[in-house]
């Protein structure tokens, strides 16, 4: 389908003010001004920092009047020490605002530099549990502009960063309402020529957040349609992109279709998520990449609990014969296309890695969210389906 990339532009208001269109980023020290920046902190990787979309940004703040500092400490799975670093790059050069400025590292890093500016606790302190984010003087949490260079984990329409806990190798979520950017700038321009890998890898993370969200249980009928939408986006649009990096349009409702599955997930993650943040925290994988190999086997493992949900996102997505096995047939067959690895062996993940992993994907937060009640065995039993490629019946 022809489609103008000029046309994909809009002003909308959900969840948070969001600036989305070609050419956006060039409002980038307008959004800053309008959340009251005058010296604004760019929070990104060291892999974009040397690229031209960071130092353009940079320039075209310091013309129009707003001297931008830059830090970049940040990993590919971003730990604390590196948000330590942040808040003193923040206080070092007298900052009164956070750009997040990248795909999830970043922008997770930026989003929990700008809660931390302003606190006397720990970081763990405010851990996404009970009402713990209370416990933060909300007051002090510095405004926040958001501008995501991947389509990927929608990070910037969120309320919470993944920050890993070096000490004890595992991923926590951190979250305040108040971590939400009062602004994002979504220019699909910034994610064109993105390796073909790597987009694939943040496209199957969009995919996971879309379809977990959709398979959450409990009433989200708003959170369900989003999902949907997403889900279909990324059918749509995603191996246009990983073909074409240039594809604009393809880049353009990839970007959505990431914002709109972390929109989504307000209802709830699951089981995908349980297994890929400690594998993610103890091995270093990339967390959408480990999302997309571990996906097909939770599906099959929660099939009974959401089978009749499965046929109806195969019949909205068009799929011949609507069923579960339709939509687990057209992931397996989106994998292969886009080259994702079969099994978390293909990952270096083994057996003698499950005793380690197990405890730690019981703990994770994420777990809650799952279809199918889950603990320990059951997650052992995914870890071993996932690294043997046992899929069951399923196609």
């Amino acid at each position: 389908m022809q489609i103008d990339p000029a046309t994909l532009r809009g002003d909308w208001s959900y969840p948070t003010r969001v600036r989305f269109g070609p050419g956006r980023i060039a409002e980038l020290a307008q959004a800053c001004r309008e959340l009251g920046m005058t010296r604004p902190l760019l929070v990104t990787d060291p892999g974009l920092a040397a690229l031209a979309m960071v130092k353009d940004a940079l320039a075209r703040n310091d013309d129009a009047g707003l001297p931008t500092a830059l830090f970049s400490d940040v990993k590919s799975n971003p730990v604390a020490a590196n948000v330590d670093a942040g808040v003193a790059a923040y206080r070092a050069a007298g900052c009164d605002g956070v750009i997040a400025f990248g795909g999830g590292s970043g922008l997770d890093a930026a989003k929990a530099v700008a809660l931390m500016v302003g606190q006397t606790r720990p970081i763990w302190d405010f851990e996404d549990r009970e009402d713990w984010h209370t416990r933060a003087n909300a007051e002090a949490i510095a405004p926040v502009v958001a501008v995501p260079t991947t389509a990927g984990t929608g990070s910037e329409v969120g309320r919470a960063a993944v920050i890993t806990d070096h000490d004890t190798h595992t991923k926590k979520i951190i979250f305040h309402p108040r971590m939400l950017p009062g602004i994002v700038v979504s220019d699909p321009v910034l994610t064109v020529g993105l390796p073909p890998h790597i987009t694939a890898a943040t496209g199957m993370d969009a995919l996971a957040h879309n379809l977990e969200a959709y398979c959450a249980p409990g009433f989200h009928p708003m959170a369900d349609g989003i999902a949907l939408e997403g889900v279909r986006l990324i059918r749509e649009w995603l191996p246009a992109a990983v073909r074409d990096g240039a594809d604009l349009a393809a880049r353009a409702h990839m970007l959505a279709a990431a914002s709109m599955g972390a929109a989504a997930f307000q209802k709830g993650l699951g089981a995908i998520h349980a297994l890929s943040h400690p594998i993610g925290a103890v091995h270093d994988t990339h967390h959408g990449l480990t999302n997309a190999v571990v996906m097909p086997y939770v599906l099959a493992f929660n099939r009974p609990a959401i089978e009749q949900r499965m046929t109806r996102l195969a019949a909205y997505l068009g799929l011949p014969d609507p069923s579960f096995d339709a939509v687990q047939g057209w992931i397996l067959d989106l994998r292969e296309e886009i080259g994702i690895v079969h099994t978390l062996a293909g990952l270096g993940i083994g057996e003698e890695h499950v005793d380690a992993l197990v405890p730690m994907a019981a703990a994770d937060p994420t777990c809650g969210g799952n279809p199918v009640p889950i603990g320990e065995p059951e997650l052992r039993r995914m870890f071993l389906m996932a690294i043997n490629g046992e899929l069951g019946e399923t196609k």
